[in-house]
């Protein structure tokens, strides 16, 4: 896959036809994007690749995201289209730092995946279970960074053997590690340990949506 500032170059070139006769500059691909100046030096300088605001930006282009993350013509991409398989996606809903969204109340769009990266989700069996969330926050750094686009199962709610969920507390949407300790009670984990300390829940006081089992780039 290309690094972000070479897909920087990519969108570059893409929007000059906007703005002829003049030189194009990260704040014009921040614009395009719609992420602040701010937020996109950082993202640039940590190689954090903005999947989602790719992805609304090659939609409204009609451009093929896999052209602009791997290069891939879209003639090559002719056949293989016809393969794509289709996932729920909650765009408007957020878990990592909260934010009190209920995936079951939310719309949903389409989110096209493919063939290769279901079969690191489980396979087309396992497609129904399947929906994509946001995460927001840096409360599950360095596994899932503020943006990142992750893949549930909600069929997967089983936590004996631990692992990353997204759960529903009283008044928040999160998505944590969670080890179920010999008293029945859950420990909810933040990878960032550095500045957020476990908790402590008892079953009821959770409701775990599904397991986590792939973002783009991977889960550890």
């Amino acid at each position: 896959m290309k690094s972000f500032s070479e897909i920087v170059e990519e969108i570059k070139d893409i929007i000059s036809s906007d703005i002829p006769g003049k030189k194009v500059f990260d704040k014009d691909v921040a614009n395009a994007l719609e992420i602040s100046q701010m937020n996109f030096a950082t993202m640039k300088k940590r190689e954090k690749i903005p999947y989602e605001e790719l992805l609304n930006f090659c939609a409204k282009r009609s451009i093929a995201i896999n052209w602009l993350l791997y290069g891939q013509s879209p003639e090559s991409l002719v056949e293989a289209t016809n393969q794509f398989y289709m996932v729920r996606y909650f765009d408007a809903v957020n878990a990592s730092a909260g934010g009190g969204a209920n995936i079951e109340d939310e719309a949903f769009d389409s989110l096209a995946i493919e063939p290769h990266f279901l079969a690191t989700l489980g396979g087309e069996s396992e497609l129904k279970n399947i929906e994509a969330i946001n995460v927001t926050g840096d409360s599950m750094e360095p596994t899932f960074l503020n943006g990142d686009i992750i893949f549930l199962n909600r069929s997967k709610t089983d936590i004996s053997r631990g692992g990353i969920f997204a759960i529903q507390t009283e008044d928040m949407l999160l998505v944590k590690r969670l080890q179920k300790r010999i008293d029945g009670k859950i420990d909810i984990i933040s990878d960032n340990k550095d500045f957020y300390l476990p908790q402590i829940a008892e079953p009821g006081q959770i409701n775990v949506l599904g397991r986590v089992v792939g973002r783009y780039g991977g889960v550890e």
